[in-house]
């Protein structure tokens, strides 16, 4: 179906995580390739002074850590990319410089901050040159109901 496929993770629960990588396998060509991508959100220059000089770095190793340890345990092949900056715009770009022919991202719940500044999965499928894929967590407790270990956070 999809022949390179983005991934997008967030900081959503490892059942997300799980089934959004779940999800892209399923939904790759023979021979295809997938590339897990989370984005470190910029922090303003200002506060860079209040963290360790070595903040960036270390968040990255970190996420890139995590990523592969959860592509790992599921036998998933992934080419794991993180990056700082503005996610949708990342996501969409790296998109492009893939050639990707899918955007897998998954919803969360609306909150005010949706209204006023816009969600990463409205700009993503409002920017993207390829397909979007809204992967919808399940609306009910009894749906997909996970162990306290896939609950837990990916990050």
């Amino acid at each position: 179906m999809y022949r390179t496929i983005i991934c997008g993770i967030g900081m959503g629960p490892r059942q997300t995580a799980s089934r959004l990588l779940r999800r892209a396998v399923a939904l790759m060509d023979e021979g295809g390739s997938i590339v897990v991508m989370h984005v470190i959100e910029n922090i303003p220059r200002r506060h860079l002074t209040e963290l360790p000089e070595e903040f960036e770095t270390t968040a990255i190793v970190d996420a890139e850590r995590k990523l592969a340890s959860l592509c790992k345990e599921l036998g998933i092949p992934a080419m794991i990319e993180v990056r700082i900056g503005v996610a949708a715009s990342l996501l969409v770009s790296v998109a492009r410089e893939k050639s990707a022919d899918l955007i897998l991202v998954s919803s969360h719940v609306t909150d005010i901050t949706d209204y006023v500044f816009s969600s990463i999965v409205d700009k993503v499928v409002r920017h993207a040159g390829c397909s979007v894929l809204i992967d919808r967590r399940p609306d009910h407790p009894w749906e997909g109901s996970a162990s306290p270990a896939e609950d837990a956070a990916v990050f």
